[in-house]
């Protein structure tokens, strides 16, 4: 499932605190989505990793209690005691099996010694897929069946939508438009230390608004993303030197583009980007006036990207021009 229709599903399930379960491959942004839930619920939000745990650390520590002589369990402060808000269980299944058997409790009956989850939490976990690579313990089946399951898939457009809201790079995501599967280049079969994932081209983000130096650069983004991605990425940089100048373009000058493919994607993007952060009638009739020039599936792309991120045209009589011209790639 992709993340926009991931984060809608596990939206429903947190206000009916069904207790689910992410799974996916690394860096490809499951807890950020979780996270993200939170934030725009405006509620609290807890990120346990029971692989750093031991079983004894959920039911917390006994002690005596003399008036009932008896042994009482001190429940861990990190544990939510009032309000509401998502309690994630990230890479549950790394942990070992004895700290996944004590989350047995917590995470169907709510509540674990003497220790009781506030009504207004939800459980939600992640964990990589068993075939990932990764340090993870097969889920015991009682486990398991305590939570709906879902798999998060990578998507570009998705990723374009937030790369965009969170201002990455504009080279960044016109090379990821130009080649998407250089996306996601995790391979489980490979012994290579450095991949291409969401996270880590969010990390190749980082590394451009650092002051690291040119004759640096190659090698801080091979150890970001790979070394075929990264000479593909900085190749792919030299083309935006043959753009033509984007803020003339939304001042409703003439410009001359190549018909290069690359070159289409990195202007398509620059054109995006730009009128996001300066969003006013008149750029957007201009950049629709231009995208009338362009062909067509790079007009489609700039128009779709644009509405992706809220920007409305209805109202535009330019925009209505558009509208017959690639009405038919439309239907």
């Amino acid at each position: 499932m992709k993340a926009s229709n991931l984060t809608k599903t596990i939206q429903a399930l947190v206000e009916q605190k069904v207790p689910t379960f992410l799974w996916g491959a690394p860096g490809i942004g499951k807890s950020s989505i979780v996270k993200q839930i939170a934030q725009e619920k405006n509620i609290g939000f807890i990120d346990l990793r029971l692989a750093l745990m031991d079983p004894t650390d959920l039911k917390g520590i006994p002690f005596y209690d003399k008036e009932s002589h008896t042994a009482l369990w001190a429940p861990p402060a990190f544990l939510p005691s009032k309000g509401e808000g998502i309690l994630f269980l990230d890479e549950l299944n790394s942990a070992p099996p004895s700290v996944q058997a004590s989350a047995y409790q917590l995470i169907l009956d709510r509540k674990v010694g003497e220790y009781i989850l506030p009504e207004g939490w939800a459980i939600v976990a992640a964990g990589n897929r068993e075939g990932d690579r990764g340090v993870t313990y097969r889920m015991p089946s009682p486990l398991a069946n305590r939570f709906v399951h879902f798999e998060m898939e990578v998507d570009t457009d998705d990723w374009k939508y937030w790369a965009y809201k969170k201002e990455i790079d504009e080279k960044i995501i016109a090379y990821v438009s130009y080649k998407s599967e250089h996306l996601f280049t995790f391979d489980a079969k490979s012994d290579a230390k450095s991949f291409a994932t969401p996270r880590s081209w969010e990390y190749v983000n980082s590394i451009l608004k650092s002051a690291i130096s040119q004759e640096l650069l190659l090698d801080a983004l091979c150890g970001a993303v790979g070394k075929d991605v990264a000479v593909g990425f900085l190749s792919f940089c030299k083309v935006m030197d043959k753009l033509p100048d984007i803020t003339s373009i939304l001042a409703g000058e003439s410009a001359h583009y190549s018909d290069e493919l690359d070159v289409l994607y990195a202007l398509s993007t620059g054109l995006v980007s730009t009128l996001l952060k300066e969003n006013t009638v008149q750029n957007l009739d201009n950049l629709l006036s231009y995208t009338l020039q362009l062909k067509s599936e790079f007009a489609v792309m700039i128009v779709q990207d644009l509405q992706r991120n809220g920007v409305t045209m209805e109202h535009s009589e330019v925009f209505k021009e558009w509208v017959r011209k690639f009405a038919y790639l439309l239907a």
